[in-house]
């Protein structure tokens, strides 16, 4: 069966020479959940601009249920939903009416019309709020009665450009909810952007992590990780400075030839260890270090994170950086990267 969305040596150069996309090529299967997992100026919202016929691609092809995107952009647009980072709705007008404008711009009308607006309310558990102004909404509302727009006509593709940036993390958590529900339930395609690595862990059926306008690696969330071993020892030598960064070095390359050790990952001035038994491990490595005179000021034993695969693969941390002290609670679970 022909992929729902083929890329193929995507690129797109902007006039001014800023290659924001440079090369890549993925497909997306009938009822896929996919994930472009990515930080701040990866090429994400460049790439979901381009699928949405918002942007021409400078060279490369990109196909939507057979259809090119460049050369039948109107039959595209039939096809797809999409929510954008910032709610479009309008605050004045009630969740109905919105729904309700929406439904109007599609050609749609009478009882079909009706229908469609209440299954949405009713999808986005808001049909008690229908008829207060959407200004009124708490943030999760305005997102979810953004969500129930885009999905007015019935999209066999939805396009999510970071759904759920600004949320708290039970409004995030309920959007989750949502969307599984619509992909799941309605056996809806969506493709999502978003630099929150728990969303994308939680979400997705394959991911594709972007980097400076290159896909990295991809894969399903539970396969990329398990590619590091059992387990991750993260190791921090004090503050980013050249003296953290040379002793770095030295324990990079004294550890990568143990044999306990499956890969060692540097960046500034910290290491990401993958083996295989961590418990074992960990105090051969600190036996190692001490014997090479080298100071350790801080050592966390973990299971594998998309942000160690992140890592392993481009040599940064995909979350906002952190003062050293305080790193081992930045890379702990349900931390938040960098907004893109």
């Amino acid at each position: 069966m022909e992929p729902v969305i083929q890329v193929e040596d995507l690129w797109k150069i902007y006039p001014d020479g800023t290659e924001a996309v440079r090369g890549i090529s993925f497909a997306v299967g009938q009822g896929e959940f996919f994930g472009f997992l990515g930080p701040n100026g990866a090429g994400k919202s460049t790439t979901i601009k381009i699928l949405i016929t918002l942007l021409n691609a400078t060279r490369g092809k990109v196909r939507i249920f057979g259809l090119n995107v460049n050369q039948e952009p109107t039959q595209v647009r039939k096809l797809i939903g999409y929510a954008a980072q910032e709610v479009g709705v309008d605050d004045e007008l009630t969740g109905y009416e919105n729904l309700m404008l929406q439904g109007q711009l599609y050609h749609l009308e009478g009882k079909l019309l009706r229908h469609r607006i209440n299954e949405l309310l009713d999808l986005m558990d808001l049909t008690g709020d229908a008829h207060r102004p959407a200004g009124s909404y708490s943030g999760g509302m305005r997102k979810r009665l953004d969500l129930a727009t885009g999905l007015m006509h019935k999209p066999q593709v939805l396009f999510l450009d970071e759904p759920t940036t600004g949320l708290d993390p039970q409004n995030r958590a309920a959007i989750w909810t949502h969307l599984e529900r619509i992909n799941k339930e309605e056996k809806l395609t969506i493709l999502l952007t978003t630099h929150y690595l728990e969303e994308a862990d939680h979400l997705c059926d394959r991911l594709a992590i972007i980097d400076h306008g290159h896909i990295v690696v991809s894969g399903a969330p539970a396969a990329l990780k398990a590619e590091l071993g059992g387990d991750v020892v993260k190791l921090a030598f004090g503050f980013e400075d050249s003296s953290a960064c040379k002793q770095c070095g030295r324990a990079a390359s004294i550890l990568s030839g143990q044999d306990f050790v499956d890969s060692v990952s540097e960046n500034n001035g910290r290491l990401l260890i993958a083996t295989r038994k961590g418990g074992r491990a960990l105090p051969s490595i600190v036996r190692v270090l001490d014997e090479a005179g080298i100071y350790v000021q801080e050592m966390a034993l973990t299971s594998p994170t998309l942000d160690d695969v992140f890592l392993k693969h481009t040599g940064e941390s995909i979350r906002d950086e952190a003062p050293v002290q305080n790193w081992r609670n930045a890379i702990g679970p349900g931390g938040r990267g960098r907004k893109s």
